[in-house]
C-alpha cells in the first residue's frame, strides 16, 4: 500500500510503525474470509482492510477521528484472526492500538460513552473493586431492561454477565514451594478479573505446577497486566500497568532468579509479551519490558516443556477445545493445550469455525453487545454439534462469556490437567463422568488419543 506520510510525521515513532505496517498490505483482501465482524455485517469497512483504509486516511491527513471511523474501529474485536490469515504479514494489531490511541486524543464521544468506559477503566482492572461490583450486580439486575431502554446497554450488558457465584481469592502468600526437589521457579501473573472469576483456575495452576516441582512465586505488588484499557485507547493507564509489573517481575529475576512468568488468561499473555514493543521508546524500561516480555509463557506453552508421570486419573470425557483468539492468533498457539489434554485421557475435538472469536474480547461483549451476543451464540451452535462433556478454554473472558450461554460445563484446560494428575475435580463437573484409576490400557488409549 502507498502511504504519503511527511518527514515530520515519520518522525514520530507510533506513526513510523504505523506506515511500515500499511505499506505492508498489498489488498488482497484474505483477511476479510476470516474477520468475525465482517462475516457476519458483511460490510467492508468492518473488515480489516476497510479499517486500514480509514485509520491511512486519519493518520496520514492528521485528522480527529470521526464519529463514523470510531465506529468501525471500535466493532474490531482485535481478535487477530487477519494476522494468521495474512500473506503479507501485516501487524494489525499495532495498527489498530495506534488507532484507537489517536481516538482517544481526537475524538470526544457522547456523554453516555465517555462514562461507560471511564467506569470500565476505574473498576474491571482493580480485584477489590471488581469483586465489590459483582457481588452489587445482583440487585441491580432486575433494572437491566430500564437500562438498556434508556441508552445504556453496555451497563445492561454488563448486569447480565456476572456469574452466580464468585471465586474465593487465594491465600495470601508469596511463595507456593515445589512438592519435593525444586525443578524450576515461576512467578504467576494472577490477574485482574482472572482473581475475582477464576481463582479457582489460578489455584489448579498453583497445584499443578508444584506437584511437577516448580516453585510458584506470586508477587506482591503487581497490577493488571494493562489490556483491558489498552484495547479502549487508555495508553497511559496501560503502559503505567506494564511498568509496574515489569518493576514487580524484574526483582523477582534478579533475586532467585525466574525461568518464566507464566499466565493462565491469553489475552493478558498476548499483551504481556508486547511490552517490549509498547515500551520499546523508553529508555528507562525498554530493556527490562523486552526481557519481561522473553520471559513470558502461557501455562500451555510452560507445560509443554515439562516431563510429566502418567496420570492417576482419567476421565475420558469428551472436550470441545475452545481456541482463545488471543492464543491462536494473537500467540500462535494451536496445538500444546491440545496435546496436553489428550495425554491425560480426554477426547479432544476441534470447534467448527474454530477461527471465530466468541465475542468476549475484554471489555467487547459490554461495550458491543450486539454483536458479541450473537457471535456466542454461534460459536455455541458449533460446540452444540460435537456434543461433548465439557468445554476447555484458556481465557477466563471466553469461560465467561460462553458459559453465559450454555448449560455445557466450561473449564480451563489446566483444571482438567490437574484433576487428571492428582488434583480436584472441577467443581463445574461436579455432576460429570466419574474419574478411574489408570491402568496400562488407559495410558495406551491416551497415546492413541494424542494428535500426530
Amino acid at each position: 500500500m502507498q502511504t504519503r506520510f511527511s518527514l515530520a510525521q515519520l518522525a514520530d515513532p507510533a506513526t513510523a510503525e504505523s506506515n511500515k505496517i500499511l505499506r505492508a498490505c498489498v489488498h488482497c483482501g484474505f483477511c476479510t474470509a476470516t474477520c468475525p465482524t465482517y462475516v457476519l455485517l458483511g460490510d467492508e469497512l468492518d473488515s480489516p482492510r476497510g479499517r486500514i483504509y480509514l485509520i491511512k486516511d486519519m493518520l496520514e491527513q492528521e485528522r480527529p477521528a470521526t464519529a463514523d471511523v470510531v465506529k468501525h474501529v471500535d466493532r474490531c474485536l482485535s481478535c487477530l484472526a487477519c494476522m494468521t490469515t495474512c500473506p503479507s504479514g501485516v501487524h494489525y494489531m499495532h495498527l489498530v492500538d495506534h488507532a484507537r490511541a489517536h481516538v482517544e486524543k481526537t475524538y470526544r464521544r457522547p456523554w453516555r460513552d465517555r462514562l461507560v468506559r471511564s467506569l470500565l477503566a476505574a473498576v474491571l482492572p482493580y480485584p477489590s473493586r471488581l469483586r465489590a461490583a459483582l457481588r452489587a450486580a445482583p440487585l441491580a439486575r432486575p433494572f437491566a431492561g430500564l437500562l438498556s431502554a434508556i441508552g445504556f446497554e453496555p451497563l445492561a450488558a454488563m448486569l447480565r454477565l456476572p456469574p452466580g457465584s464468585l471465586s474465593p481469592p487465594l491465600p495470601q502468600r508469596r511463595i507456593h514451594p515445589a512438592d519435593g526437589p525444586r525443578k524450576g521457579r515461576v512467578a504467576l501473573l494472577q490477574g485482574c478479573a482472572n482473581r475475582v472469576l477464576g481463582a479457582h483456575v489460578n489455584a489448579a495452576t498453583i497445584r499443578l505446577l508444584n506437584r511437577l516441582g516448580i516453585e510458584v512465586v506470586t508477587p506482591e505488588g503487581e497490577a493488571c497486566c494493562g489490556a483491558l484499557v489498552h484495547h479502549m485507547g487508555g495508553e497511559h493507564q496501560a503502559l503505567a500497568q506494564a511498568r509496574t509489573n515489569i518493576d514487580v517481575w524484574t526483582q523477582e529475576a534478579d533475586g532467585e532468579g525466574l525461568d518464566a512468568i507464566v499466565i493462565n488468561v491469553s489475552g493478558c499473555g498476548t499483551n504481556v509479551k508486547d511490552y517490549g514493543f509498547m515500551l520499546r521508546t523508553d529508555p528507562a524500561y525498554a530493556g527490562k519490558a523486552a526481557r519481561v516480555s522473553a520471559l513470558t509463557r502461557d501455562i500451555s506453552e510452560y507445560l509443554a516443556t515439562l516431563p510429566f508421570p502418567a496420570p492417576t486419573r482419567m476421565a475420558g470425557l469428551t472436550v470441545a477445545y475452545h481456541a482463545a483468539c488471543s492464543l491462536q492468533h494473537g500467540q500462535r498457539i494451536v496445538r500444546q493445550p491440545k496435546e496436553l489434554l489428550a495425554r491425560h485421557g480426554f477426547i479432544v475435538m476441534d470447534i467448527p469455525e474454530g477461527h471465530l472469536c466468541c465475542g468476549s474480547a475484554g471489555t467487547y461483549n459490554i461495550l458491543q453487545s450486539e454483536i458479541a451476543q450473537t457471535l456466542r451464540d454461534r460459536k455455541i451452535a458449533n460446540i452444540a454439534q460435537l456434543i461433548p462433556d465439557v468445554i476447555a478454554a484458556g481465557n477466563i473472558g471466553c469461560i465467561t462469556q460462553i458459559a453465559s450461554g450454555t448449560a455445557i460445563p466450561v473449564v480451563h484446560p489446566v483444571e482438567l490437567i490437574d484433576w487428571a494428575t492428582g488434583g480436584p475435580k472441577p467443581a463445574e463437573l461436579s455432576g460429570g463422568a466419574q474419574a478411574m484409576p489408570v491402568k496400562g490400557d488407559l495410558v495406551a488409549a491416551a497415546k492413541m488419543s494424542a494428535p500426530a
